[in-house]
């Protein structure tokens, strides 16, 4: 593997990590705390994972111009900077979110995690799309 392979493994991470999100939520609903205790786990690692790969390639290759033009440039600077402010809003929130849940506090988990869960699917998602957009398009 290269420097060139990260940003699509970059994004294979944040596809796993929105897939684990939606499972995690739909165990929960349907009361399997164990189940979503697990699954969350594993998108906090894979979030760990995606984060060491996106810094390792953007501290060797910096920052990638989106050179397309037209229409598809205001949505992609749209979804971007949405991206990337939540992105950055998000990790103080998981990690209460995380704490809350593994110190048995449930009810503040829930306040927290009614929109942690929302933002972080949103990130992941999005860093899918901006994938998409700036190295398949």
């Amino acid at each position: 593997m290269t420097v060139t392979d990260l940003p699509a493994l970059n994004a294979t991470l944040n596809a796993t990590c929105a897939t684990l999100l939606v499972a995690a939520w739909i165990l929960i609903k349907r009361g399997r705390m164990l189940a979503h205790r697990n699954v969350m786990l594993a998108a906090c690692a894979t979030s760990v994972v995606f984060l060491t790969s996106y810094l390792i390639y953007h501290f060797q290759v910096g920052s990638v111009k989106f050179t397309r033009q037209g229409p598809i440039r205001v949505v992609y600077f749209t979804i971007l900077l949405t991206h990337t402010v939540l992105a950055v809003a998000i990790v103080p929130m998981v990690l209460i979110t995380l704490s809350r849940g593994l110190r048995a506090r449930y009810d503040a988990h829930r306040r927290i995690a009614r929109w942690t869960m929302p933002m972080w699917l949103y990130v992941s998602v999005t860093g899918v799309i901006v994938y998409v957009m700036l190295y398949r398009l």
